[in-house]
């Protein structure tokens, strides 16, 4: 038994919870908490808060709805990145492939250093223009 916290998982704030949870979703090929799916019967998706969890259970990532978001200019310091997202694959094939599959569910390319020797990675926003890298490790 320890009296330090424990880390449970990464909230980000989005004028759209449920596109930012389904990014994400697909991305990385978490599950919703259980009661935070998509409403089956067509009813209204009034969300204001959705977990989603590795398919074994534990807590990845979280979000918050909030009326406004101002995204980062990064690399430009106008609105500092304040927060990002580290996601590793194996090798280089990998790294295209997440961001294809990243681009494809709707990110935008922030930055390209997939031809750096020491640490080949990309810079991808989000929908919501939340940064996270990929890299090769």
């Amino acid at each position: 038994m320890t009296d330090r916290p424990r880390l449970c998982q990464t909230v980000l704030d989005a004028t759209d919870i449920r596109g930012l949870a389904e990014f994400y979703r697909q991305l990385l090929g978490l599950v919703y908490r259980p009661g935070d799916e998509l409403p089956a019967d067509g009813s209204p998706d009034d969300a204001d808060w959705l977990v989603l969890r590795d398919p074994d259970g534990g807590r990845a990532l979280a979000f918050q709805q909030t009326e406004t978001l101002t995204p980062t200019t990064w690399p430009s310091p106008e609105v500092p990145m304040q927060l990002h997202i580290d996601m590793t694959v194996p090798d280089v094939d990998a790294l295209e492939a997440a961001r294809e599959h990243a681009l494809a569910l709707g990110g935008r390319l922030l930055l390209d250093r997939s031809g750096d020797p020491e640490e080949a990675l990309y810079v991808i926003a989000d929908p919501a223009g939340h940064p996270f890298c990929v890299f090769v490790a």
